[in-house]
């Protein structure tokens, strides 16, 4: 798999598992900007989504993954953002989808809706999956037009 430059950010919610997924990335090789939260402390989340999904939009970062509770709030903040293709994934497949079919440069996760252990496969997979281009390229052209 190639290495990726990654911006992370989560809210109170999801702190644990950026943390945890922050040091799988970097175990493997990856470069990693934790845009914040910095503890479990309640916070608001597009305090923290907002500045890592820019930061992908501007092109600083390959990809980007955002936590929370649910992963909808933190969805709905990084698509508001133009150039942003954030998908919330709760299993593999998804996360296969996001990528293939979608060329998601944003995953979002919610700590509260799958254990760690499925949260890191998801983030492993979604890193490792092509976009597949093809008919999917025209619908991704809309999305950004």
């Amino acid at each position: 798999m190639p290495s990726y430059s990654i911006a992370i950010g989560s809210d109170h919610a999801g702190f644990a598992y950026k943390e945890a997924i922050k040091a799988m990335l970097l175990a493997d090789g990856h470069t990693v900007r934790d845009f914040g939260t910095h503890s479990d402390a309640a916070c608001d989340y597009p305090d923290f989504i907002r500045p890592t999904a820019e930061a992908v939009a501007r092109g600083e970062f390959d990809r980007g993954i955002v936590l929370g509770g649910s992963g909808n709030g933190e969805a709905i903040v990084a698509n508001r953002v133009k150039g942003i293709r954030c998908g919330l994934c709760w299993n593999e497949q998804l996360a296969i989808w996001n990528r293939s079919h979608n060329d998601g440069n944003c995953l979002s996760i919610g700590q509260r809706t799958v254990s760690e252990a499925e949260a890191l496969a998801i983030v492993k997979v979604w890193l490792a999956t092509a976009f597949e281009g093809g008919r999917h390229l025209a619908r991704i052209q809309k999305i950004d037009a």
